[in-house]
């Protein structure tokens, strides 16, 4: 799955769950899915984090010159 649908997925499992309708055995099932989503995007972001950093540009003697990355509000 990718980043989107489970970005997507978590988005449902949240609006599931603040409805209040679950029953206490699905929202546990569902808290859980949603631990496991949301741990699994925070890689992906952590992973495209890093690979934005590499491609940034490389030094005279081929070393990767990186700069943090940073949020513009």
């Amino acid at each position: 799955m990718d980043f989107e649908k489970k970005l997507s997925r978590l988005e449902e499992i949240v609006a599931k769950m603040e409805a209040g309708d679950l029953s206490l055995e699905d929202s546990l099932k569902s808290f859980e899915e949603g631990v496991k989503l949301s741990r699994e995007c925070n890689a992906q972001l952590s992973q495209a984090e890093q690979k934005v950093k590499l491609l940034l540009s490389v030094d005279g003697s081929g070393g990767a010159v990186t700069e943090d990355f940073q949020i513009k509000e």
